[in-house]
């Protein structure tokens, strides 16, 4: 069933962007407004509290799925694909900033205070950084300013989205999907799509929803921090700035070095990993590989927790 997973991704990249369409109809996109208008939204819209939690609980679950079908791709030797991995990579990048600009559209005390704590880093860029960060935040510090081009930008990266969704797609019905085994298909050893795979992709689309459901109605506020409810105040700091469990990892990485250049510079080292498919085709059952990728995993979880 790894196979669906990709099935089940279209289908949560579309939902969020559904429900983001339907949020932003009574969405105040001002600093003075903007919390109000959330929390209206949750008590005192009808049924808004579901298509809210619906929106946070379904991002959750994207990266739960991304990770997943990354560390398929990883195991299976998916990389040899050049096309698809590298939009692939791409897409992965373009889906966090997506979620982090949507983090800070809430305008609560903890998405404040990351926005400027993350604006700061680029500050820190020798030469231009002064101006790149004038231009980010629309000022000298975060304000309302701020607040509109993150806007803009969260909308503006959801469409393009899609269209890297499209594009990787079409690399993967142009080159394929990896074959591991390394094993000689025939026409004759082929299925159908339908019945075979729609009855196999709505059975793990029906327990997925499922999962949502029961974690949307039993445990809602299960990785939403107390900070989300309080509106943000830019005279009182957080104890610790607490981003969003599935940028622990790259929080961990900046938290490690003293200097926010250095932080930035080691964050920026991930892209690195777009180069992994000029290694060539390896077999995924060898021994070196397989010790990589547990390797991966390994360190990949560490770095969430220690962040």
């Amino acid at each position: 069933y790894y196979w669906s997973n990709g099935f089940i991704l279209s289908v949560f990249m579309v939902m969020p962007i559904i429900t983001g369409v339907l949020l932003s109809f009574v969405y105040v996109g001002d600093y003075l407004s903007s919390f109000f208008t959330v929390m209206s939204i949750s008590n005192d819209s009808f049924c808004g509290w579901c298509l809210r939690y619906w929106h946070i609980i379904g991002v959750n679950m994207l990266f739960i799925l991304i990770f997943i079908h990354m560390g398929r791709s990883l195991y299976y030797t998916g990389y040899s694909k050049k096309g698809v991995w590298n939009i692939g990579f791409l897409l992965y990048l373009l889906v966090m900033g997506e979620a982090f600009t949507g983090y800070i559209l809430p305008w609560h005390q903890m998405s404040y205070w990351a926005a400027t704590v993350l604006t700061s880093i680029v500050d820190s860029v020798p030469i231009f950084g002064a101006t790149i960060y004038k231009y980010i935040v629309g000022g000298f510090s975060v304000s309302g300013d701020t607040l509109v081009r993150i806007l803009s930008v969260h909308i503006c990266l959801g469409f393009i989205i899609l269209g890297f969704m499209i594009l990787h797609l079409f690399y993967l019905h142009k080159d394929g999907s990896s074959n591991p085994l390394y094993s000689f298909v025939n026409l004759s050893d082929l299925v159908y799509f339908h019945s075979y795979y729609t009855v196999k992709d709505l059975l793990l689309f029906n327990i997925v929803i499922s999962l949502v459901l029961f974690w949307m109605f039993y445990y809602p506020d299960a990785l939403v921090d107390i900070e989300a409810y309080l509106e943000a105040d830019p005279l009182n700091t957080p104890v610790s700035i607490k981003p969003e469990w599935y940028f622990l990892a790259f929080y961990a990485v900046l938290r490690c070095i003293g200097s926010k250049l250095g932080g930035l510079i080691l964050v920026l080292s991930i892209l690195f990993f777009i180069w992994v498919p000029a290694s060539g085709k390896i077999s995924s059952f060898s021994i070196v590989p397989q010790s990589e990728f547990w390797c991966i995993v390994s360190l990949f979880s560490s770095l969430i927790y220690l962040g």
